[in-house]
C-alpha cells in the first residue's frame, strides 16, 4: 500500500478508489485470477490423460478391466458433481495421511478413527503444522486439482470412447489386413482420426470446466468468488481500513465479463484447432466439416 493511503479518513473522490483497488487484499483478488487459470490449465491436460485412460480401458477386450472403466464412467456420471467435489477433497486427504500413517507410526496404538475425529501422528499430517502457510495452499489446491481432473476425467471418458467407437470399423480392418497389429492400428489409425468426433464434445467439457472453476470457493481455496464475496460486502474493520456498502453486484459482474471474455476466447480457439483437425482428413467427420465451410451460413 502507498504511503499516502495509510489514513483512509484523509482520502476523497479517485484517491480513495486508486489506495482501495490497490490494498493487499485487492491484491490479493488480481492473483487469484492466475489460481484459476492455473487450474485450468493443469486440470485439462490431467482430466483428458485420465478420460483417454479411461476410455482404453471401457473398450479393452479384458472384461475386468472394461468393467473397470465402464465403472468409472456410470459412477462418476451419476452422481452431483458438488458430491464428488466435497467427497473427493476429504476422502484424498485422509486416504493420503492413512498411508502416510502406516508407513511412519508403526508402533502406533491407538485407533484411527476417534468416534467423529480423524486421528493420526503428528509426522503423518499432510502438510505438517509446522509448515510455512504457502505448503497448506499449495497442497489444498493439489487437492483440488486432483478432485477436478478425476470427476472431469470420467465425462472426457465418455466423450472419447463414444469417438473411438465412431470411428469406421472398415478403417481398423484394412490396417489389420495390411499387416499392422491391434496396437499399431489402435495408434496409428483409431487416435489421429477419433479427435475429428471427440473435439465437439470436448469443447462443450471445456466450457463446462471454466463454469466449474468457482468450485474452488467451496473446496476452501481463495480462489476469485472467495475474495469477490468478501471485498464486495459491507466490511468490519478488521478485514479491510476502506469500509463501504454493500459492492458484491459490482465485484459479480465483473466476474460475469470476465468469464464471458474468456469463453469467448475458449470458442475462437476451439474451432480454429477443429479447422486444423479436418484439414486433410478423409473420414466423414472431416468431409462434412469441409462442406459446411464450402456452403457457409445460409
Amino acid at each position: 500500500m502507498l504511503p499516502a493511503c495509510a489514513d483512509p479518513s484523509t482520502l476523497e473522490g479517485l484517491s480513495w478508489y486508486l489506495c482501495y483497488l490497490t490494498t493487499g487484499k485487492h491484491l490479493s483478488f488480481y492473483t487469484s485470477f492466475g489460481t484459476v487459470l492455473l487450474l485450468l490449465a493443469v486440470t485439462a491436460p490431467a482430466a483428458l490423460a485420465l478420460g483417454f485412460g479411461g476410455a482404453m480401458l471401457a473398450r479393452s477386450r479384458v472384461p475386468p478391466l472394461a468393467w473397470i472403466g465402464k465403472g468409472y464412467v456410470a459412477i462418476v456420471r451419476g452422481v452431483p458433481d458438488i458430491a464428488f467435489f466435497l467427497f473427493f477433497v476429504v476422502a484424498l486427504d485422509q486416504g493420503f495421511e492413512y498411508l502416510r500413517h502406516r508407513i511412519m507410526c508403526a508402533d502406533w496404538d491407538q485407533p484411527v478413527r476417534q468416534g467423529n475425529d480423524f486421528v493420526v501422528c503428528d509426522i503423518a499430517k499432510l502438510p505438517l503444522n509446522s509448515s510455512p502457510q504457502w505448503m497448506h495452499e499449495i497442497y489444498g489446491f493439489a487437492l483440488a486439482v486432483l478432485t477436478f481432473a478425476i470427476v472431469f476425467g470420467a465425462f472426457a471418458a465418455n466423450v472419447l470412447y463414444g469417438a473411438m467407437r465412431a470411428v469406421p470399423r472398415a478403417q481398423m480392418e484394412t490396417a489389420e489386413a495390411y499387416g499392422m497389429t491391434h496396437r499399431q492400428t489402435f495408434w496409428r489409425v483409431l487416435v489421429p482420426q477419433m479427435w475429428v468426433y471427440a473435439l465437439p464434445g470436448l469443447s462443450n467439457l471445456w466450457m463446462v470446466l471454466i463454469k466449474a472453476s468457482p468450485l474452488l470457493f467451496l473446496l476452501g481455496v481463495e480462489d476469485i468468488v472467495y475474495w469477490a464475496r468478501d471485498l464486495g460486502g459491507s466490511k468490519t474493520p478488521q478485514f479491510t481500513d476502506y469500509p463501504h456498502g454493500d459492492w458484491r453486484m459490482w465485484y459479480f459482474l465483473f466476474l460475469l465479463v470476465f468469464y464471458l471474455a474468456f469463453t469467448r476466447v475458449s470458442e475462437v480457439v476451439l474451432d480454429r484447432l477443429m479447422r486444423r483437425l479436418t484439414h486433410g482428413q478423409a473420414i466423414a467427420g472431416g468431409e462434412a466439416q469441409r462442406k459446411t465451410a464450402m456452403v457457409g451460413p445460409a
